[in-house]
């Protein structure tokens, strides 16, 4: 168990107190942004095969915390579908709030498609992936592993809008008008209108895709069915 919290604090800890703080510009400024990017990616893939090599051992060694409620374990296919629709979609659409593309931030169109919904839809995604794989799984290794992928997530949101507002100002603020970082906030209060077309028919068909063959690869993987009542 405690190669599995030095593997999930690591892996906190390079998002949230290094590229989440000013530390990030220290850095950059003696290294350089290519190669702060290159480390930083270096970094978190090692974090998180680290995390994965870890959980076997720590699973073996947890303790059960609850029973996830029938009706949870029977849902999570569907939660998983918007997961999906959240991170495909999210990951398909040009997002401000993405290192690559902030620039889109001072455009007429920065807030469009699955941003409409939220402005971190990959981030929220992999929140709700964590928070829902910690439930269903329900002991003390799950908290860890998918509680400490759903922290980072979704604390990571709070970070990234920090370092944007400090970095376009006036243009963010207008920007963050538009959208919500809570799913669907900006869309029930009338900041912003939903319009289907700008997310399109190949996006969502390419994150169904995706969904059906993790669905029922699944269990090949990673040795547990998510289909309710299906052993083989």
């Amino acid at each position: 168990m405690e190669n599995l919290i030095w593997a999930t604090a690591f892996f906190v800890a390079i998002h949230l107190i290094v590229s989440g703080t000013p530390l990030r510009g220290a850095i950059v400024g003696v290294i350089g942004e290519k190669i702060y990017m290159a480390l930083f990616a270096i970094a978190s893939l090692g974090g998180i095969v680290w995390m994965i090599k870890a959980y076997p051992a720590a699973r073996a060694a947890a303790t059960v915390l609850w029973t996830p409620p029938r009706g949870l374990v029977d849902s999570a296919p569907l939660i998983m579908l918007i997961v999906f629709f959240f991170v495909v979609i999210g990951v398909l659409t040009p997002n401000p709030t993405a290192l690559l593309t902030a620039d889109r931030i001072g455009r007429d169109d920065a807030a469009q498609g699955i941003n409409r919904i939220t402005r971190h839809p990959v981030m929220w995604g992999i929140g709700i992936w964590g928070l829902m794989h910690m439930a269903v799984n329900a002991h003390s290794a799950a908290v860890i592993l998918f509680g400490g992928f759903a922290f980072t997530a979704l604390a990571g949101t709070l970070a990234i809008d920090h370092k944007r507002a400090k970095a376009f100002g006036d243009q963010w603020q207008s920007f963050k008008a538009q959208t919500s970082n809570v799913p669907f906030v900006a869309l029930l209060s009338g900041r912003t209108t939903f319009k289907w077309s700008e997310i399109g028919w190949w996006r969502p068909l390419i994150a169904l895709i995706l969904f059906v063959v993790f669905l029922f690869g699944h269990k090949h993987l990673f040795g547990v069915s998510p289909i309710p009542n299906m052993t083989h």
